[in-house]
């Protein structure tokens, strides 16, 4: 689409006479111009053919048209079809403004002829003309707009000028133009016998020749402005979707921000869990670890197609994580010891059941004894190389105590040493964060443990990225789990604060958005995350979005009006409505559509919840570098922009003769490198999968009118 610049004048442009000698003769000065060779010498074709209806310059044929007419009243953004028009075209728009006087003075006749009527029609007693009555009521309120100085007046003119090839391209895109401008209830007419005029009106010189205006006031005038869309598009970074307004890429590289937090609220069924899991996979390609807190086993799948690490975290697992683990790593400026102290008192006051003031003092000082008995204290050269403390040792320590409250916490946490829940957090560290992916799953765990669970789970972590910077990806799902409890609450906060430091993107992500914005711990969270996803709302919870976000009526319509994958995308000062893109490759790994989970179990490409036996899904072969061009068959719609290149179908047909084996001997298991290029490759795929199967559409806006 090309767009001329407008052109804003005091006066309508007015022919200037040639300045001649006397007696028609030429000055010595415009006899030596016209003998030197100038740009427009340079860059003029040798002819121009100019018909009744058409301009031939060179091969290319050039049709101006123009509008005449417009409707009554418009929206915001009412000329989007032209902007985004198939076919390349010039638009041009004159603004000349009026003087106020001019037009008040033509207000105050055309009300006095108005009122005539009116009165006239009522001494008759004739029914009074709606038309009439809806012109005096226009007339008087602009005339008391002009009057307060609210509104100025203008007069407006619109060319838009087509090119083709051929005569016959450029009758058809005429047609397809004139459809257009119909269906918005234009106007509009070929400048036949004016096209040179109208040529050179719509080329980026700031002339206007044909002067084929019409009237409109600043707010009608205000609509017409054509860049009504922003883009999201970057130089670096992983494609988030499309934008639904202008069908541009979202391209966006998080860890560009001052922070590379993010948080994503939805209502449940909106695609969530499938815009974070595309993320994360996309991320994998570009070098990111993630780390994921699962809640539901919804990450299983991509974790275990990508060679990732999966921890069923659970009383009859064999992974078992120390809550008195230390990163071992001395932070100028930083009191780890002292900070952990503050984290297991937290843990133990959900372990617990809350603390009593001395009993949170009894703590404080058996937990150091306990620290001290393994020969680690406040130096940081004991605080690496030596064997934690388990829970059972703090469990002594508390038994050995005086104090009645120590006693009775002792008691009271004998469940997770030699109870029903033995096993869970009474255990050295076992599991490394070495693997690209690495899910924690609770989901076997009961209810009630989970928010234990989730804490401890997030301090191990958060205790293991101080070892070592790399670029992370830490994902929570359902985040109010921690919201619940102040001191965890108050913990998580303190990641997203000081996640930058350590290279980590924390994201957030919870279906409960009251329960989330309700908390003075939420409210910071989403003030600490630089990206925010708000797809599908709930219309209970609508209002307190739109506060929290300052969302116009328009994007509340659209939240609540969202389909599956669609919703907006907020970047820093930026965001765009957004419609989530996935390649069929990576569909097949993070849909949570259960009736496509079946069909996939049912034809062994993913496993049953709780199945130990491998997928029949072989590794993806790696092909061409991220958002690389490939070719598109002829035929195929190309107005669904995708960012993928590559498809899982048919992957064996390439296998060397040696792999091709009898079907009872096990398939060579993939090296780390294979597994790797296969996360690269499931980001390039030409298959597509659009989430929303609706066309993009924007929410109503107000009429404005004309």
């Amino acid at each position: 689409m090309g767009l001329n610049l407008f052109t804003i004048g005091a006066n309508k442009p007015q022919p200037k006479k040639q300045q001649q000698g006397k007696q028609g003769e030429k000055t010595p000065a415009q006899v030596l111009a016209e003998g030197m060779l100038n740009v427009r010498d340079i860059i003029a074709p040798s002819a121009i053919e100019v018909d009744f209806t058409y301009l031939r310059i060179g091969n290319m044929y050039f049709r101006t048209i123009f509008v005449s007419g417009y409707p009554r009243f418009v929206g915001a953004n009412w000329l989007s079809p032209i902007i985004n028009f198939e076919h390349t075209l010039d638009v041009s728009m004159f603004y000349y403004p009026v003087k106020s006087k001019v037009i008040l003075d033509d207000l105050r006749r055309k009300i006095t002829e108005l009122e005539a009527t009116t009165m006239t029609n009522v001494e008759k007693g004739k029914i009074i003309d709606p038309v009439v009555s809806a012109a005096l009521e226009d007339a008087k309120t602009l005339q008391e707009q002009l009057v307060k100085g609210v509104e100025k007046y203008f007069q407006f003119s619109f060319y838009i000028t087509i090119s083709a090839e051929t005569p016959e391209e450029l009758e058809s895109i005429t047609s397809k133009l004139e459809s257009t401008l119909g269906a918005l209830l234009l106007i509009s007419k070929v400048a036949s016998l004016q096209m040179e005029d109208a040529f050179q009106s719509s080329i980026p010189t700031g002339l206007d020749k044909l002067l084929i205006t019409r009237n409109m006031d600043t707010t009608s005038l205000a609509t017409t402005f054509p860049f009504t869309s922003s883009d999201l598009t970057m130089e670096e970074g992983i494609m988030y979707g499309i934008n639904r307004h202008n069908g541009s890429l979202v391209i966006f590289d998080r860890f560009s921000l001052e922070n590379a937090n993010s948080v994503v609220f939805a209502k449940s069924g909106s695609g969530k869990s499938y815009f974070v899991k595309l993320e994360a996979l996309r991320l994998l390609v570009f070098g990111s670890e993630v780390m994921i807190i699962d809640p539901e086993e919804e990450y299983r799948t991509l974790c275990e197609a990508v060679g990732g690490n999966y921890i069923d975290f659970s009383a009859n697992s064999s992974h078992k994580i120390n809550p008195f683990d230390l990163s071992g790593v001395a932070v100028e400026g930083e009191n780890e010891l002292g900070q952990k102290l503050i984290g297991l008192i937290t843990l133990l006051k959900l372990m617990l059941g809350g603390l009593t003031a001395s009993e949170e003092a009894i703590l404080d000082r058996a937990l150091i004894e306990t620290y001290r008995i393994k020969g680690i204290t406040t130096d940081p050269d004991t605080q690496s190389g030596i064997e934690p403390p388990v829970m059972e040792d703090l469990y002594k320590v508390l038994m050995g105590a005086s104090e009645p409250e120590a006693k009775g916490m002792a008691e009271r946490l004998e469940r997770f040493i030699k109870g029903s829940m033995t096993g869970i957090f009474d255990s050295q560290s076992n599991i490394n964060l070495d693997s690209k992916m690495t899910v924690f799953s609770t989901k076997n765990l009961e209810e009630a443990l989970r928010p234990i669970a989730f804490y401890l789970i997030l301090d191990f972590v958060w205790t293991r990225i101080r070892r070592d910077l790399k670029k992370r990806i830490l994902i929570v799902e359902e985040a109010w789990y921690l919201l619940q409890n102040e001191d965890s609450a108050r913990f998580i906060y303190s990641i997203a604060k000081r996640a930058r430091k350590y290279y980590l993107g924390l994201t957030t992500i919870s279906q409960d958005v009251d329960d989330f914005l309700s908390s003075e711990y939420g409210k910071a969270i989403v003030t600490n995350s630089s990206i925010q996803i708000l797809l599908k709302q709930h219309p209970a919870g609508i209002d307190k979005v739109a506060e929290t976000f300052y969302l116009s009526e328009g994007e509340k319509r659209l939240l609540l009006a969202a389909a599956v994958g669609e919703g907006l995308f907020f970047a820093g000062a930026n965001h765009v409505a957004i419609k989530v893109m996935a390649s069929e490759a990576e569909h097949k790994l993070i849909t949570t559509n259960p009736e496509e989970l079946l069909k996939l179990r049912e034809q062994g490409l993913i496993k049953a919840p709780g199945s130990n036996s491998p997928s029949t899904t072989p590794p993806v072969p790696p092909i061409q570098k991220p958002y690389e061009q490939v070719g598109q068959p002829a035929g195929q719609d190309t107005s669904t922009i995708t960012d993928t290149e590559t498809s899982i179908q048919n992957q064996g047909e390439n296998k060397p003769e040696e792999n091709r084996v009898e079907q009872s001997v096990p398939p060579k298991e993939p090296s780390s490198e294979d597994i790797l290029r296969s996360v690269e490759s499931l980001s390039k795929d030409q298959g597509t999968i659009n989430l929303g199967n609706t066309p993009p559409q924007s929410g109503p806006t107000p009429p404005v009118e004309l």
